[in-house]
């Protein structure tokens, strides 16, 4: 079952073992870190060791479906030795977080130190997240590298949770038993380096798992969307379609709408067929003209990861659907804008033809909005770039 927030949430009995606020330390270089010393103290850690005799285990990230989707590896991990894993999203990560295998339930919550339109701190608001949480026995909280683990630890501490794992490089107090230290200045892929979080807390990935990004099989039928494209009823060979997906959360990370048409323009003249996806209909729409599918608007996030799936190449910016291809296998040309490292954030295990001036002067501004006059990171790609690319991924 999952739930949102505000409402009733879950409840269950209140794990055994308070919080004594010891902080066990695991300090990290990049991707490595040292498991946490103290893991063992706790007395569900120690049940851990049988089986899955964890209890149930929160894995929070609460910002967008990227980020949740690069939680993964973490989740997996986890699921090695919880009884349930119980995943805590933002209102655009839920759909994400449904599709993560391990995953037995979510709860949603729109966090106001993380939300990019926060909503007003109000008691009501706190109380019911804190009536969700009870009854979990440990969480492992995953965040950015500009975010605070410490506002979600003190309300999971009011829940009554007795084990909780982040990474804080400020001081925890009480708020955390496993305090994992990162060393920030060193640019980790983010599927790393939250799994080195769950490691911190003594999970490890189960033996045979590559650590790559994943999706819960089986996806959903797109043969009503993509009939005319894959053949309906029939099962689709990988790289049937092109597909670009014009649309990113922040506008400094896009690449004009003008451009994203004229590459559709030219890649189907180059032979292939293309599928626009998005959520933004007239930017579907334009992109892809009366030459391309447009799938805007229509799909579920399920659904999505199906359409990408089947294509031999997403063409897309640094936004979720980017980490979706690299979760169901599919190469990325990435049009990626530098404001932030994309040895962090580029599509993860999967191959990528990066494009954009990664040595621009937004770098690493985090900007939302392009800081710079003309948006030259991006502007500067041509569509002639887009189609060179995705030629060569596709040979």
């Amino acid at each position: 079952m999952n739930a949102r927030i505000p409402g009733t949430g879950p409840r269950g009995r209140r794990p055994r073992g308070a919080a004594t606020g010891r902080t066990a330390e695991a300090p990290a270089t990049g991707a490595t870190a040292a498991p946490a010393t103290r893991a063992a103290s706790n007395p569900s850690a120690r049940r851990g060791a049988g089986g899955r005799g964890r209890g149930r285990v929160l894995v929070a990230r609460l910002d967008d479906a990227g980020d949740v989707l690069l939680a993964g590896p973490a989740v997996r991990a986890v699921r090695t030795l919880a009884r349930e894993v119980v995943f805590l999203a933002g209102p655009n990560g839920r759909a994400a977080a449904e599709l993560l295998p391990g995953v037995d339930r979510v709860i949603e919550w729109r966090a106001p130190w993380i939300d990019h339109t926060p909503p007003p701190v109000t008691e009501d608001q706190v109380a019911a997240l804190v009536t969700a949480l009870r009854g979990l026995d440990e969480a492992v909280v995953l965040t950015s590298f500009h975010q605070s683990a410490l506002p979600l630890a003190l309300l999971l501490r009011l829940a009554g949770v007795g084990r909780i794992t982040a990474i804080s490089n400020d001081y925890p107090g009480s708020l955390l038993d496993v305090r994992h230290v990162f060393d920030e200045s060193v640019d980790v892929p983010e599927a790393e380096r939250m799994l080195a979080v769950a490691r911190a807390a003594g999970f490890e990935l189960p033996k045979g798992d590559d650590g790559k990004l994943a999706v819960q099989r089986p996806l959903p039928d797109i043969g009503h969307f993509l009939g005319h494209q894959v053949g309906v009823g029939a099962p689709a060979d990988k790289g049937a379609y092109v597909v670009v997906h014009p649309g990113t959360s922040a506008p400094a990370r896009t690449w004009p709408a003008d451009r994203h048409r004229q590459a559709v323009r030219e890649l189907v003249e180059d032979g292939h067929r293309v599928v626009v996806t998005g959520t933004e209909r007239d930017l579907t729409a334009y992109v892809a003209g009366d030459l391309a599918t447009d799938l805007g608007g229509v799909t579920t996030f399920a659904e999505l990861a199906a359409v990408i799936e089947r294509a031999g190449v997403l063409v897309a910016g640094n936004t979720g659907p980017a980490h979706l291809a690299a979760a169901v296998g599919t190469p990325v040309v990435s049009l990626f804008a530098p404001v932030v490292p994309a040895a962090r954030w580029a599509p993860y295990g999967v191959p990528v033809t990066m494009l954009g001036d990664q040595q621009a002067s937004c770098r690493g501004s985090r900007a939302r909005d392009c800081p710079v006059a003309g948006h030259p990171c991006l502007s500067q790609v041509t569509s002639e770039q887009v189609v060179k690319a995705v030629r060569e991924l596709t040979q």
